[in-house]
């Protein structure tokens, strides 16, 4: 009963995806292909005192050029099989 439960839920992540979904998917992955993308951290505790990590991102999309208006748009086509219900949302 249990191995039936696992196969359920294993299949009902494979089904189809909202064209929602995939929108707000697809718009993280056009704005990736913007270009690199940076974070940091600073802080300080008790224990270890203080601390700092940096981060920097960039996709093949960004490194090829990709226009993230067309990424978005393919993406969302891979995903679902329809154009985008909405514009891409970019910030």
């Amino acid at each position: 009963m249990r191995v039936l439960a696992v196969m359920f839920v294993v299949l009902a992540a494979c089904g189809p995806i909202t064209p929602e979904r995939a929108a707000d998917r697809c718009e993280e992955r056009a704005r990736a292909a913007q270009g690199p993308t940076f974070g940091g951290t600073v802080g300080v505790n008790s224990n270890s005192g203080g601390f700092a990590s940096a981060q920097i991102g960039v996709t093949a999309d960004a490194l090829r050029g990709r226009d993230p208006l067309e990424v978005y748009d393919s993406c969302v086509v891979r995903l679902t099989g329809q154009p985008p219900i909405r514009p891409a949302r970019l910030r």
